[in-house]
């Protein structure tokens, strides 16, 4: 059976100030939302700008970043993977689901934000490490295919 790809790259800016929190063992995750925005022709001709709000979840080194330097409005490419939660409502007995984006990097853009101090140091420090991702539920295993065995 060979794994799929689940990768995501997003170029938007935060909807609001991000939301930190401790989990009881002691991770810190932060939930924040990112709009990416494209633009189309309507029926008519004319541009028009379509917004997608983005859920994104951080972890860890990757979440104290968020803490300490993400503001509304910032610039962010977010590198990630999509997940879909799922819980059932406690008032209503329904089941509930999530879509989010599980951050694995993140880094921060030009923007007003980086007036007030050492843009290559505030990118520098707000770039999180892959040393933050979850280990993956496979390994890989180099089966010595090359170029060869490849029949086209």
């Amino acid at each position: 059976m060979s794994k799929g790809v689940n990768k995501v790259f997003l170029l938007g800016h935060v909807g609001k100030q991000p939301e930190i929190r401790s989990t009881q063992g002691g991770t810190t995750v932060a939930s924040f939302s990112l709009a990416t925005t494209d633009r189309q022709k309507d029926q008519s001709g004319s541009w028009v700008d379509k917004t997608e709000w983005h859920n994104l979840v951080a972890f860890n080194r990757t979440a104290e970043i968020v803490r300490d330097y993400v503001t509304k409005g910032a610039k962010l490419h977010i590198e990630g993977k999509i997940q879909t939660r799922s819980w059932e409502d406690q008032a209503s007995g329904q089941k509930k689901y999530r879509t989010e984006i599980m951050v694995f990097e993140l880094s921060m853009l030009g923007g007003p934000s980086d007036q007030h101090r050492d843009k290559t140091a505030s990118r520098r420090e707000a770039t999180a490490s892959r040393s933050s991702r979850p280990e993956p539920d496979y390994v890989y295993v180099d089966q010595g295919i090359t170029d060869d065995d490849i029949p086209f």
